[in-house]
C-alpha cells in the first residue's frame, strides 16, 4: 500500500503547466469553495490541486496517516479534524507553523487575538503551533418552535437533556443525535461527560499513561441520558444515525418534528432551499429554532462540541515554503467568509465572523450562538493516542440501545486502559 501511495504522489508532482503541484487533501464539506481557492491561491511558481478524502473523519485520518507514515512527499497540504493534530504532530508528520500566524494563535488562546480561542487551541501541541485554523465547528440544539411550545418548554432559558427528551416524548416527537459507531458518537459522549464536569481522559501529555476518567459520576450521568433517549425519544435509526440522517426528521410529512443536536451547516441546509420545490416551506423555516447545546446537569453550563477543520502542512513536502504560503492564502478571512456563506461552515476568526454577521445571510443571534459555543465549548481530549481513545469508547458504548449507567462507564474505562497499555487490541 505504501508503495502505491508513493507512486501516486510521484505522478502528481507536476501539472500540465510544468509547474510543481501542491496536493491539498480536503474533506468532502465545502469542496466547491476549496476548488475555487485552490485556483485563486495558485501562483506563477506552483499550482494547488484538490484531492478529496473519504467522508468520515476516521477514514480521513487513516488515509492521511498511511501516506505520511510512508514519508509521502506529495502530501503537501491537508484538512485535519482538530483531534488528529496532536497525533500527527507527535509523530513528526506536520511542519511547524511559525511567524505571524503562530503568534496570532498564541494571542488568541489567551483571548486577545483574532482567532476564536476554541479554534486556536486545536492547532497546538507541545507548546508549538502545527496547523492553521480554517473553519470552526460546533453543535447547537435545533428544534421546532411549535414542538417546544406544545410541550411547555421555555427555550429562552437553558434546557437540559432530560427536559428535551421528556418534551419530545410527551408530544410524540423525537430527538436527533449522531450515534452510529463512528467519531461523531464520541463527540456526543464527550460533550455529555464534560457537561457533567468530567472528562473521558486527563493528563494526556503522559501518552499511554494518561488517566482514564470515564468511570465516574459524570460518565454515569452521560450513560443515563443515552439510555433514556434510547428508551423514550429515539429515532428508528438511532444505532446508525449520523449528521445527515436526522435532518429529515425535523419537518416530516406527519408528526411534530424533532429536537436535534447537530453542527452549524444545518441552517444553510434548510434555509438554502426554503420555498423551492425540493425544499421546506418558508413557514417551516420560520418554525425552526436554535438554542445552546443542552445541559447534562441542570444549572451547570453545557460544553458544546468543538470541531472544524485545521490546515496542516506535510512534513515530507518538497515545497515547505510554498505550502506555508498556500496555507495562509486558503485560510484567509475571505476564504472563511465564503465557506460560511456558500457552505454553512463557520469561520475560525472573529474578523470573518463579523463579516458573516454583517452579510444578513444568517440571523445575528444564531451567529453569536455559534461563536460563543466554540469559545465556551468542550474539545475532545488532545492526545497523541486519540484514535485509540475514540476507538475504545466506540467499542464499549455502541450500540446506544445497550448503554447502561451501572456498567458501561466501568467496562469502557477498563477496556480503554488496557488498550492504552497494550494489553488489548481494538
Amino acid at each position: 500500500m505504501a508503495v502505491g501511495v508513493l507512486a501516486a504522489g510521484a505522478l502528481a508532482a507536476c501539472g500540465d503547466s510544468g509547474k510543481p503541484v501542491l496536493n491539498w487533501y480536503v474533506n468532502p464539506d465545502g469542496v466547491d469553495v476549496f476548488k475555487t481557492y485552490a485556483k485563486q491561491c495558485s501562483t506563477d511558481k506552483y499550482d494547488i490541486a484538490v484531492q478529496e478524502l473519504p467522508s468520515s473523519a476516521t477514514d480521513q485520518r487513516t488515509q492521511l496517516a498511511r501516506r505520511l507514515a510512508a514519508n509521502d512527499s506529495s502530501t503537501d497540504l491537508m484538512n485535519l479534524d482538530p483531534v488528529f493534530v496532536a497525533e500527527f504532530a507527535n509523530a513528526g508528520w506536520l511542519e511547524e507553523v511559525t511567524g505571524d500566524v503562530a503568534a496570532e494563535v498564541e494571542k488568541s488562546i489567551e483571548g486577545s487575538g483574532n482567532y476564536l480561542s476554541g479554534a486556536a487551541d486545536t492547532v497546538t501541541w507541545d507548546d508549538k503551533v502545527f496547523a492553521i485554523p480554517l473553519w470552526a465547528n460546533t453543535q447547537v440544539l435545533w428544534y421546532r418552535k411549535s414542538l417546544a411550545k406544545a410541550a411547555g418548554l421555555d427555550m429562552t432559558k437553558p434546557v437540559t437533556w432530560d427536559q428535551v427528551i421528556d418534551a419530545a416524548s410527551k408530544e410524540g416527537g423525537t430527538v436527533g443525535v449522531q450515534a452510529n459507531k463512528y467519531e461523531a458518537y464520541v463527540v456526543w459522549i464527550n460533550a455529555l461527560v464534560q457537561g457533567a464536569g468530567g472528562d473521558l481522559v486527563s493528563d494526556t501529555e503522559a501518552g499511554r499513561d494518561a488517566k482514564v476518567d470515564i468511570d465516574s459520576e459524570a460518565g454515569r450521568k452521560a450513560a443515563a441520558i443515552i439510555q433514556k433517549l434510547a428508551d423514550k425519544a429515539a429515532q428508528p435509526d438511532l444505532t446508525v444515525s449520523n449528521e445527515g440522517t436526522s435532518l429529515g426528521q425535523m419537518f416530516p410529512k406527519k408528526g411534530p418534528g424533532e429536537f436535534m443536536t447537530n453542527w452549524t451547516f444545518v441552517y444553510k441546509n434548510y434555509a438554502g432551499t426554503a420555498g423551492t420545490p425540493d425544499g421546506i416551506t418558508k413557514q417551516q423555516l420560520a418554525d425552526l429554532g436554535w438554542a445552546r447545546y443542552p445541559q447534562t446537569v441542570a444549572g451547570t453550563p453545557s460544553k458544546p462540541p468543538v470541531g472544524g477543520i485545521d490546515i496542516g502542512i506535510g512534513a515530507y513536502t518538497k515545497h515547505a515554503d510554498w505550502a506555508q504560503e498556500a496555507a495562509r492564502c486558503i485560510t484567509s478571512e475571505k476564504a472563511q467568509v465564503d465557506l460560511a456563506l456558500q457552505a454553512g461552515l463557520m469561520p475560525s476568526t472573529n474578523g470573518a465572523y463579523d463579516q458573516v454577521a454583517a452579510s444578513g445571510d444568517y440571523p445575528k443571534d444564531l451567529i453569536e450562538l455559534f461563536r460563543t459555543s466554540v469559545d465556551e465549548g468542550g474539545p475532545r481530549p488532545k492526545s497523541a493516542f486519540y484514535a485509540m481513545i475514540s476507538g475504545a469508547i466506540q467499542a464499549r458504548w455502541h450500540s446506544p440501545t445497550s448503554v447502561d449507567p451501572d456498567s458501561t462507564p466501568e467496562e469502557s474505562a477498563k477496556y480503554l486502559k488496557d488498550v492504552l497499555e497494550g494489553k488489548s487490541l481494538l
